[in-house]
């Protein structure tokens, strides 16, 4: 498989976020800063790589993308807050983000078909 430094990083930041939610049932001041760094790592990578084609359904599961990364940090700061809503918001964009990532993937490989159609 070929893994560049960015998938590496994305895929670091989700397994930080995975770990320190879990961390903050022991350790609250702890996990909100290493939320705060997986988060911001992941949000980061996620924006900087737009989709890539042309169909609207497509650029509007990329903004379902957008949308949970905004989620992720909005339930980052109510966790720093001690507020509890955060997990709501964490689950909402957890399944943002498994829908996006699914169909966007499946759209992506249409659009590579009908591209080949075309040619």
């Amino acid at each position: 498989m070929n893994y560049n430094i960015k998938s590496l990083l994305y895929k670091a930041s989700a397994i930080i976020i995975l770990i320190f939610t879990v961390v903050y049932s022991f350790q609250p001041t702890i996990a909100v800063w290493g939320m705060v760094v997986g988060v911001s790592l992941f949000s980061s990578i996620t924006l900087s790589n737009p989709y890539p084609g042309k169909s609207v359904r497509g650029k509007r599961l990329f903004n379902f993308q957008v949308f949970a990364c905004m989620l992720l940090v909005v339930a980052t700061f109510l966790m720093y807050k001690g507020r509890n809503e955060w997990p709501v918001l964490l689950l909402i964009s957890a399944i943002f983000l498994l829908y996006s990532s699914i169909v966007l993937q499946k759209e992506l490989d249409k659009e590579k078909i009908d591209d080949n159609a075309k040619y």
